[in-house]
């Protein structure tokens, strides 16, 4: 009946730490979107700074572009620098949960093994597909 319950509660936590370790790529990949947004951003701002205030500005959208004042497109621009950097320091916090949440369900996966060497032998015999 142990024996059960270990490898119930094993299969409960490989659960845990799959699905964990996905929400963490999923987090990582994220954060390098945003943080290419944030480039992008950057890059267009520095851009439009040498541009003299009395020159035509046009902002993309879709396939057409529009006729926008520089201060327009500055400020849209700042905006989204802002943003990005909220939402990377957000999901850097995120991050670091799932990080320390990862580390838990390893410790615990670790602690299970130990404690049960018949459910350790069990699982290194079986072959991965």
């Amino acid at each position: 009946m142990a024996d059960e319950a270990n490898r119930t509660a094993f299969l409960e936590l490989q659960g845990r730490m799959i699905e964990t370790t996905s929400k963490f790529k999923q987090v990582q990949n994220q954060i390098r979107t945003k943080e290419g947004e944030k480039k992008r951003a950057f890059l267009t701002l520095e851009e439009l700074r040498q541009v003299p205030d009395d020159t035509n500005t046009y902002k993309s959208i879709g396939r057409t572009f529009v006729l926008e004042p520089k201060s327009v497109l500055m400020s849209e621009q700042e905006q989204k620098l802002k943003d990005s950097e909220t939402a990377i320091s957000s999901l850097q916090t995120s991050k670091e949960y799932l990080e320390k949440h990862m580390s838990e369900v390893e410790n615990n996966l670790r602690e299970l093994l130990q404690q049960d060497p018949a459910l350790a032998r069990q699982i290194m015999s079986m072959s991965v597909i």
